[in-house]
């Protein structure tokens, strides 16, 4: 099922997710202060972004640090309906990004895992499963150079 559309955002609610981005943990006081509202209507404010999926307030951790020693993205050619393929591998607790592409693959599928051998149980005994899946390709993660969430408002 696809979300509505949100409505297009003014330059005060940009200017309180710019805000956000800039530092997550930043009071509503000190948005307000920066953006001329209210520490009520900035929390009014985030609320509906959040509610709306505009945008998350989450915790982002290393997975490294957290104890997951691999991670990989699985390119993966399909055959039928690819929402079907792509819901069944968002349900599965490892993979933490799914998109359906244009391209040499038709899902893109990012992992995380424990270890060699939980990403080789993981990719042949609950992927390679799933209906639909034709083959995989896993590009395993050697070093993450750059990892951010703030691209900014438009």
């Amino acid at each position: 099922m696809t979300k509505p559309k949100p409505a297009p955002l003014d330059d005060v609610s940009k200017a309180i997710i710019a805000e956000l981005q800039e530092d997550g943990r930043r009071s509503y006081a000190a948005i307000g202060k920066a953006v001329g509202l209210s520490e009520a209507a900035v929390r009014q404010r985030v609320q509906r972004l959040v509610d709306s999926g505009v945008m998350q307030v989450v915790a982002v951790t290393d997975p490294l640090e957290m104890g997951f020693a691999r991670q990989a993205m699985i390119g993966i050619k399909a055959t039928g309906e690819l929402e079907p393929i792509a819901d069944a591998l968002a349900d599965l607790v490892e993979v933490d990004y799914v998109v359906i592409t244009a391209g040499s693959f038709d899902v893109l599928a990012e992992v995380v895992c424990e270890s060699d051998e939980h990403l080789l149980q993981v990719i042949s005994s609950r992927i390679r499963t799933i209906p639909g899946v034709l083959s995989t390709e896993t590009l395993v993660y050697l070093r993450l150079r750059k990892q951010t969430y703030a691209w900014g408002v438009r």
